[in-house]
């Protein structure tokens, strides 16, 4: 039964990418002149040329970045002017099928070539350590106008929401070492969910009239307010042995104590392997998991039949139906029992500071942790809840920025249908601060996990659990809002 108060929105995620994009082939769309943008986004020649050299011999003090520097400010050279807006643009050009090139040369016409950094060549950690510091090393020597662009300095990043997170996560080690301001970042959505850029108003596609829109893009990147986005730590702790095929976005990690508040019921094994990471919408259990991770490895392996949004979700609602979600045989095969056979749940509930075990409801067959309104390509499976239902359940309204996620469960492949088109909620399990999985092998060796969109096969062990501990990260990132 659908939760009180949340509405069936249908396509309204659609008709604002239809409205955005329609709205790019009016007047607003073309006002802007190519060669004002360009002077308001471009870097001074001697910074873009110094950060390339910086990044290319991963070296801030390479010795022609020290010339280009002392060019710039030998003894009779003419100040430069700091640009107004100044933008940095990474891009995945393999994204947005046969887009993703022509987008790139398209970015590198209205701005400095060396400020678009396609991520198959530069990867953001090497922009951040020596193409930024290299901005900051100047300012540090008293230059006003890199002082002036850093501080200014907006991201546009050009791709799915992978794309995304990974640029957030690169930009998140800064308020680590305390390098501050941390840049704003804008998105260009080249993926196929792209639910991160829905969450901020960029839209939920590529739009058809892109050549116009891009510097509408641009524009809007560099004037637009700016808003504040939750991340969340993820930490996974298994018995040591098991091989891990590692999505991108978990990193293996030195032994990390599990936190000491809530106690391990059973032995520990005597060695464990650990991998931790960052994710921004959403990390999932069970059956989206799994078909996810079908749909990954067909790609990979057939990567001519997925050749951009459209293409991509077709493919993947077809792969959905061979999964035995939609008709389920009796069998005793235990992977097609609920999780609750092989999962326990404990969290940290809104104003609480301990540990709670919470039920399993028998009939979930996927856990979804979710940080955004938007999830499976701007769908709301929690629902805007009314007030009286939110005191009931003990949830505060959600909100991308609050502190709080939200833990929901997909029974099976109809009910997670019905909640994809919006005609009912998902089941609501909890919203918390802190989550701990805990995940007890049995008859399972193995589980399906993924996140952000990122997808991997768990082994599980059949006498020591595996343990998943989600935390939220005590900084924020910093999302620009299309206004």
């Amino acid at each position: 039964m659908e939760a009180p108060g949340s509405p069936s929105r249908g396509s309204g995620s659609a008709r604002a990418s239809v409205i955005d994009s329609l709205r790019g082939c009016t007047l607003s769309g073309v006002r802007i002149h190519r060669e004002d943008l360009r002077r308001r986004i471009t870097f001074p020649e001697y910074i873009r040329l110094s950060m390339r050299e910086a990044i290319q011999a991963k070296d801030v003090g390479a010795a022609a970045v020290v010339q280009l520097y002392e060019a710039a400010h030998a003894h009779g050279a003419e100040p430069v002017e700091p640009p107004e807006l100044p933008l940095v643009v990474f891009i995945n050009s393999k994204s947005g099928g046969r887009h993703g090139p022509e987008l790139k040369a398209r970015l590198q016409e209205l701005m400095g070539e060396e400020q678009v950094f396609d991520l198959s060549s530069v990867k953001p950690h090497e922009f951040v350590e020596y193409g930024l510091r290299c901005l900051e090393s100047f300012a540090s020597l008293g230059d006003n106008c890199a002082k002036e662009t850093r501080e200014k300095l907006r991201i546009v990043v050009a791709g799915g929401d992978g794309t995304v997170g990974w640029v957030l996560g690169c930009l998140g080690e800064l308020n680590k070492e305390g390098r501050l301001p941390v840049p704003p970042t804008g998105i260009i959505p080249l993926g196929t969910g792209n639910d991160l850029s829905r969450s901020f108003g960029w839209g939920g596609s590529f739009p058809f009239n892109w050549r116009s829109s891009v510097k509408r893009t641009l524009d809007k990147v560099g004037r637009g307010p700016t808003a504040r986005l939750d991340s969340w730590h993820a930490l996974i702790s298994m018995p040591a042995g098991k091989e891990l095929e590692t999505p991108y976005s978990l990193k293996g990690t030195e032994e990390m104590p599990l936190d000491q508040e809530l106690e391990v019921e059973g032995e520990l094994p005597e060695k464990v392997a650990c991998y931790q990471g960052v994710f921004y919408n959403y990390f999932s259990i069970g059956m989206d998991a799994q078909v996810a991770y079908g749909f990954h490895h067909l790609r990979n392996e057939k990567p001519y039949l997925a050749q951009g949004p459209i293409s991509n979700k077709i493919i993947y609602s077809g792969y959905s139906c061979t999964q035995g979600w939609f008709f389920t045989p009796c069998t005793s095969d235990p992977g097609l029992r609920s999780l609750k056979n092989i999962l326990r749940i404990y969290i940290k509930k809104v104003n609480c500071s301990k540990w709670e075990q919470i039920p399993v409801p028998s009939s979930v067959r996927s856990i979804v942790v979710l940080n955004l309104p938007s999830y499976g390509s701007g769908r709301n499976p929690w629902g805007n809840l009314k007030p009286d239902y939110l005191e009931k359940r003990g949830f505060v309204e959600a909100h991308a920025d609050d502190g709080f996620i939200e833990i929901f469960g997909l029974k099976q492949g109809w009910h997670a249908s019905m909640v994809m088109a919006e005609l009912i909620s998902a089941k609501h399990i909890a919203q918390a601060s802190a989550i701990r999985f805990e995940l007890r092998g049995g008859e399972w060796d193995k589980a399906y996990l993924q996140m952000d969109g990122e997808p991997w096969k768990q082994p599980m062990d059949k006498e020591f659990s595996t343990f998943v501990e989600i935390k939220r990260v005590p900084h924020q990132s910093i999302m620009v809002r299309a206004e």
